[in-house]
């Protein structure tokens, strides 16, 4: 598992390389060679001038297996530390005096970061005295446990609070789960030196270890003063008052316990010696690990995610693809982030609007987005400009020629899709992949107008695209395994996170997301403040309030989609918020942000929205019923799960964890819950419960939430 080259100088080489793993893992294997080695480090001390930490994978450490965590924690409270295991606590005490032991070894220590070190990993290498990484694209160096329910528990709060400060710590380190580019981290001050090639890693390291054979971390020599002050110190105590006011601000009073955890360790280690705070941080992580949030989060953004994204979901048997350049039609907002996403990946792209004009309005998305990493230290002039030379704006779809794979995202009218891709269709080859960005439209009806639908599907982007990291795969009646694995690996060579569900209306995600807008807009028609459905929204964790989201795609486009499925022959039963939208529509011509009016008002001047005063008006004929903030909730999250159930039944959802993914990172649904589908599991009392409160909820607020029949079947 850890490899060991001597030197002539005294330099020993520690390689980590998993012999059962692609990916190296603090798993048992790990754990117990971690031990050896640096007992053996201790014993030969004496013939060692230095050391440095590096890995034969394409990675350095992905940090702590979670199986093994998962295992660990079975058992009973382990030596006071809240729910943890014994055997889970005692596993990370180890690793961390592993870690203890390395930095006080009195020789230089280097991490050669040849690629991403997330976790654990990262926390090894904040064990060392000093990090050099590889400056690749790919690589990505921080603490993601936050978004797992959990803690960086091996060292990383104590020390990251300790090198920066306990400020600058919470604020651009853990409490986000930031993953950092190399350029980012070495600004944060995380990685000391970059290196264009791995070839240069190892030299460089040496060098180093050679100019600095008294290497110790700062916290062990004498006159170390904390950045920005200890909590004790007058400049930061008056501050410390404002930090859990700002979280629960920030959080919008959703209840996540892992953010809390991890400033409590901060400050509270920060007061102390660090051994002291390192126990301090275990006791924080104990209290975690196992929780119903640890779990539905670690399931999601663990388990459910990394199934995604090693292909889970993709076909079988077909060879991997890359793609070399791509066509992008409609350079609007969703076209232009499209293209930047793509050219980031190092990906040719044609993008073709009707003018010239208004396709290079579409690079100059990209350009400001870059404009801006470049003003903040995040990028350079160079790598911008290369980016942007990878777009190439044209009014001619002929220039189209040439390119592997053709992404539509013009407006939302089927006939005009339609009419795109016969036009299409007769420029490109046979091989090209043909894929339209609609949030809803039947993509098997789009296929009909291209000679092959078998190379058609789906690519539904989010929007912002350089932000989101969702992408629905969808697949046509006549979608061919070939066609899907190509969207599969391209959505993958963007580094984004796919999904695949098959065709239907609306597909996944806009229909589920249509069951919560219009649950919220039923609140309101139903008398309920328009404050107070906003906030039920907001303190259940989700990330906007219905009205908000609602006015921000317009409430026309909902009528619209329904309207058009009512005339397709889709038997869509007619919900109570409908009658909200028509008349804020009809009656009170409001029709959301884009007009600088719908539930919200949009002040002309700039200045931040507020709700409409006329809806208390407008909504409120009849008395206001109680507001019980439970019903409201679980009203507004047992619509999108049923909804989702329902999806799972039908065929639409080809798997759990895409159904969990794309609620999470596509439509906002609550991350504590684990996604969509694993809130109807973790239910108090499993899917029995689950059923019950939906029964109740469906005999006070109507049929819409009766239990799909598969959660029932699953209760007898």
């Amino acid at each position: 598992m850890i490899g060991w080259d001597r030197r002539d100088d005294g330099i020993v080489v520690l390689t980590l390389d998993d012999p059962e793993q692609s990916t190296n893992t603090m798993n048992a294997r790990y754990v117990a060679a971690m031990a050896s080695t640096v007992d053996r480090l201790e014993a030969e001390k004496g013939s060692i001038t230095g050391v440095i930490v590096t890995s034969a994978k394409d990675g350095f450490l992905a940090g702590a297996d979670l199986k093994d965590l998962t295992a660990a924690s079975g058992g009973g409270a382990g030596n006071g530390a809240g729910s943890m295991g014994a055997a889970a606590f005692a596993l990370l005490e180890g690793v961390k005096g592993h870690f203890r032991r390395l930095e006080k070894l009195g020789r230089p220590v280097v991490a050669a970061l040849n690629g991403t070190a997330l976790g654990g990993g990262f926390e090894l290498a904040l064990a060392c005295h000093h990090r050099i990484a590889v400056d690749r694209p790919d690589a990505r160096f921080g603490f993601p446990e936050v978004t797992l329910g959990l803690l960086p528990g091996a060292g990383g709060v104590v020390r990251v609070t300790r090198m920066l400060g306990v400020q600058d710590a919470l604020l651009n380190v853990l409490m986000q789960g930031q993953r950092l580019r190399p350029a980012q981290a070495k600004q944060t001050g995380l990685v000391d030196d970059l290196v264009p090639t791995r070839d240069e890693l190892l030299p460089r390291a040496v060098e180093w270890i050679q100019a600095n054979p008294g290497a110790a971390q700062p916290w062990e020599r004498g006159g170390y003063k904390m950045p920005g002050g200890r909590p004790t110190d007058r400049s930061l105590a008056t501050m410390l008052p404002a930090f859990p006011a700002n979280l629960r601000k920030q959080l919008k009073g959703a209840y996540y316990p892992a953010p809390l955890a991890i400033m409590c360790a901060a400050v509270e280690g920060a007061t102390v010696d660090i051994d002291t705070a390192l126990r301090i941080e275990s006791r924080w992580f104990a209290s975690l690990v196992g929780t119903p949030i640890q779990r539905n989060m670690t399931k999601a953004f663990f388990f459910d995610l990394g199934h995604l994204n090693r292909g889970g979901s993709r076909p079988k048997d077909v060879p991997k693809s890359t793609v070399g350049k791509v066509g992008v039609i409609g350079a609007g907002m969703m076209g232009g982030g499209i293209a930047y996403a793509c050219a980031r990946a190092g990906i040719e792209v044609v993008l073709v609007d009707v003018s010239l004009e208004a396709a290079e309005r579409g690079k100059a998305y990209s350009q400001k987005i870059l404009d801006k990493a470049v003003s903040r230290g995040r990028s350079t002039a160079d790598k911008r400009d290369a980016h942007l030379a990878r777009i190439t704006p044209t009014s001619e779809l002929a220039d189209l020629a040439g390119c592997d794979v053709i992404i539509e995202a013009v407006f939302e009218d089927v006939n005009l899709k339609r009419e795109t891709f016969a036009k299409v269709a007769s420029i490109v080859g046979p091989d090209t992949l043909l894929a339209s960005n609609t949030s809803s439209l039947p993509i098997t009806s789009i296929a009909e107008s291209v000679p092959d639908p078998t190379g058609f599907l789906g690519l539904h982007f989010f929007s912002p695209v350089d932000k989101m990291a969702l992408v629905e795969i969808v697949r046509g009646r006549k979608t061919s395994d070939a066609a899907l694995a190509r969207g599969y690996d391209l959505v993958r060579q963007i580094d984004k996170t796919p999904i695949v569900v098959n065709d239907s209306r609306g597909f996944f995600t806009s229909r589920v997301f249509g069951t919560y807008v219009m649950e919220g807009i039923a609140l309101l028609g139903e008398g309920v403040p328009a404050a107070s459905v906003e906030q039920a929204a907001l303190q259940a964790g989700y990330p906007v309030g219905p009205l908000a989201v609602v006015d921000e795609v317009t409430l026309t486009l909902g009528r619209k989609i329904s309207d058009e499925a009512r005339k397709a022959g889709v038997d869509i039963p007619v919900h109570p918020g409908e009658v909200v939208v028509r008349r804020m529509i009809d009656e009170f011509d409001r029709t959301g942000k884009s007009a600088g009016k719908g539930f919200y008002d949009y002040p002309a001047d700039g200045s931040p929205k507020r709700l409409w005063p006329g809806l208390a008006e407008a909504f409120s004929s009849i008395a206001p019923p109680p507001v019980d903030m439970r019903d409201m909730q679980e009203r507004l999250l047992f619509a999108e799960a049923i909804e989702s159930v329902r999806c799972l039944e039908e065929g639409v959802l080809t798997g759990v964890e895409d159904g969990n993914i794309g609620s999470i990172f596509g439509i906002g649904f609550p991350a504590w819950t684990g996604g969509v589908l694993q809130y109807v599991e973790q239910y108090e009392g499993g899917v029995a419960g689950f059923v019950a409160r939906a029964r109740e909820l469906a005999a006070r607020y109507g049929d819409r939430f009766t239990p799909p029949a598969s959660l029932v079947a699953r209760t007898s």
